[in-house]
């Protein structure tokens, strides 16, 4: 039994020596790691300037089906808690011949079995999870996104040829 426990216990020392030595030898060095923090990570770099929102006002064409509707204006400062939803002071059925925003979609009074409710749903009440304001701001990636439209346009095209 002694030998065992031995053995036992030179093994594990054995086996936790290997893999503190692989750990080390397999390391990435620091300049190969690419990120977008572009700093060491010990260090805290000045943040960029804040993109201005855009406040156009004018309804931006969806991407896909079922896309979410962005928001084209500025909504700083908007309260959007349990107790207050700024958005629906423009966007309410009642408040859309006053204020000419487009009135949320009846599937924000459905619930989750397509029962229609008196007020918002719970599910649909945050706007923001869904709906987001536009920024001026610079790709930090390359996008090579092709909506739909395009998609369909040039398998036409194509089809012709």
């Amino acid at each position: 039994m002694k030998t065992f426990k031995l053995v036992s216990a030179f093994s594990v020392l054995a086996f936790s020596t290997l893999m503190m030595t692989s750990v080390t030898a397999a390391s990435i060095p620091e300049d190969r790691i690419d990120t977008l923090r572009q700093a060491p990570i010990n260090v805290e770099p000045n943040p960029p300037a804040m993109q201005a929102v855009l406040n156009k006002d004018i309804k931006e064409m969806r991407n896909y089906p079922m896309q979410p509707p962005v928001i084209p204006h500025k909504i700083d400062g908007y309260q959007l808690d349990l107790k207050v939803n700024k958005c629906m002071s423009c966007h309410a059925r009642h408040r859309t011949g006053d204020s000419q925003a487009p009135m949320v979609s009846v599937t924000h009074y459905m619930d989750r079995d397509n029962n229609f409710l008196a007020e918002l749903s719970p599910r649909r009440y945050f706007c923001t999870q869904c709906h987001v304001p536009q920024l001026d701001a610079k790709l930090l990636v390359e996008n090579d996104f092709v909506d739909m439209d395009h998609l369909i346009k040039s398998n036409t095209e194509q089809k012709k040829h």
